[in-house]
């Protein structure tokens, strides 16, 4: 917990080689109330999609016996295959890749999936490569309505999203209930978004990543990975207590990545306790 928030760990700050018990044996070791998952561009990840009934019902015993829920899930997997490519192939594995992620939250009882929001990745941002965006972006609403799934849009690392404000002009052409935005203070601040970006997602915001970045200026790209806690450009006591004071109550979810080599366990407790003191500032 952090305060009475619930508190969440990413999938990536753990070691990959670890089975799925193991993992979520970790999240309650190391203080933490659930997991979220990661669906990412990588052939393996993008695998679980299309697990067989065995290797599903490795999770569903792994999340039976330890008690931890997996109860976010971050969708990256379209920043290689994005709903604005030119290339119509792309584009219907763009719309392949949702429902099954959608249908594979409603059977682990995934609450919210992350989307990423980038309209390409790889290729050049286009107006008709923006178009399609929404148009996708649109398609993935009346999936999730369908299967009563939370989707939320990250603020993310590149300019199309990188506020609430960007998101809201998505949110004001497709007002489904079901697409909801998921702020990351690390890429808020990196981009110079001040706390009244915080205020303007109150009423739609499902979860908060917490991540520490250094911020984007006109001779640097600025760093949205990796940056140990407390050492970049967030001030989490003016980000958290604007939270606070918006009523804020759903999870916070520390985003960090395992790198080979690290004592894991201990960057996970110290990213933990610094948060515990900057909720507390």
């Amino acid at each position: 917990m952090l305060g009475n928030h619930l508190l969440g760990l990413y999938e990536k700050a753990l070691p990959p080689e670890l089975t799925w018990e193991e993992r979520l044996r970790a999240v309650t070791e190391l203080g933490f109330d659930y997991l979220e998952i990661s669906i990412d561009e990588k052939d393996e990840r993008l695998a679980r999609l299309d697990w067989t009934q065995t290797e599903r019902g490795v999770l569903h015993r792994a999340m039976r016996e330890t008690g931890v829920p997996i109860q976010s899930m971050c969708l990256s997997g379209h920043r290689r295959f994005p709903y604005g490519s030119a290339d119509p192939a792309v584009r219907a594995r763009a719309h392949e890749i949702t429902e099954k992620a959608v249908l594979f939250a409603r059977e682990f009882g995934i609450r919210v999936i992350q989307l990423a929001g980038y309209d390409v990745y790889y290729e050049p941002s286009t107006p008709e490569s923006l178009r399609l965006f929404e148009e996708g972006l649109r398609s993935a609403c009346e999936i999730a309505e369908k299967y009563q799934v939370m989707l939320a849009m990250e603020i993310m690392d590149t300019p199309l999203m990188s506020s609430i404000s960007r998101y809201l002009k998505y949110k004001a052409v497709l007002p489904s209930p079901w697409f909801t935005v998921y702020p990351d203070v690390g890429n808020l601040s990196a981009w110079g978004n001040d706390t009244a970006e915080i205020s303007l997602g109150r009423n739609g915001m499902v979860g908060v990543h917490l991540k520490d970045t250094l911020a984007v200026t006109e001779d640097f790209p600025g760093k949205f990975k990796c940056v140990p806690f407390g050492s970049g450009c967030v001030d989490f006591p003016a980000c958290l207590g604007q939270l606070e004071r918006e009523g804020y109550r759903g999870p916070y979810m520390i985003e960090m990545w395992y790198e080979p080599g690290q004592d894991w366990r201990a960057e996970i407790t110290n990213a933990r306790k610094v948060m515990e003191e900057k909720f507390a500032a």
